[in-house]
């Protein structure tokens, strides 16, 4: 049995660097699209003419665009064909707003090409929604009843653990879509790409971190497993 010293879980120190990249993640997406979004394109083109634009020059004419609520709201829904932006991506005229609107477009582009990671994630999507919320059921079961059930547990996490990593690939080719198909289109100036691809790194830094979170839950969880196989 693994040792636990006053109630207190060894296993849970492996969280920390995941709790913290988290929390990076987090301030510096924020302060990176604050900072961005006081910063306004020189060409001028709001959010959605920058997605209406990208969509009609990659043949999408039949995606639609729809403003939408909350903050950093932003997304492509594959199901209806419809990009949704929030109101400061919508409407804004800003590097923030633009480089968003962008790379949400370059999810409709990974769906129009049939993007393989993008595919396979979508796929993934009502598996995991299951396995997801039925792991932990096993999961505490395994520990109150038999290991057996934690092992069980352990198997459906795997899915949630799959589908973070194979969502960096998937975000990570969404941005460099959008970074590519801002400047080809003349919609930023040179020099705005640099500030373009800060937006989306920072962004990019939160699935690292939900990735990151999701392998060393795994992995504490088969330590633990393990452990009580001894």
């Amino acid at each position: 049995m693994y040792p636990y010293y006053y109630g207190f879980d060894p296993t849970m120190i492996l969280l920390i660097p995941a709790m913290l990249l988290a929390a990076y993640a987090q301030t510096k997406v924020q302060t990176t699209f604050n900072k961005y979004l006081r910063v306004y394109s020189q060409k001028g083109y709001t959010g959605a003419q920058v997605a209406r634009h990208i969509l009609d020059k990659n043949g999408l004419r039949n995606v639609d665009i729809e403003l939408t609520h909350g903050r950093l709201s932003d997304h492509y829904d594959p199901r209806s064909k419809v990009l949704r932006l929030s109101n400061d991506v919508y409407h804004g005229t800003s590097i923030a707003s633009v480089s968003v609107a962008a790379h949400e477009v370059g999810h409709a582009i990974q769906h129009g090409e049939a993007y393989f990671p993008l595919t396979f994630r979508n796929n993934l999507v009502p598996i995991v929604n299951i396995s997801s919320s039925m792991s932990w059921i096993f999961i505490m079961l395994g520990f109150l009843v038999t290991p057996s059930l934690l092992k069980i547990g352990i198997l459906l996490f795997s899915g949630a653990v799959l589908f973070q990593v194979v969502t960096l690939p998937v975000e990570f080719n969404a941005s460099s879509r959008a970074i590519d198909q801002l400047a080809s289109n003349s919609l930023i100036t040179t020099e705005e790409r640099k500030y373009s691809k800060k937006v989306l790194d920072a962004a990019a830094l939160t699935y690292i971190a939900a990735a990151a979170s999701a392998i060393l839950q795994l992995v504490r969880l088969v330590i633990l497993s393990n452990s009580r196989d001894d």
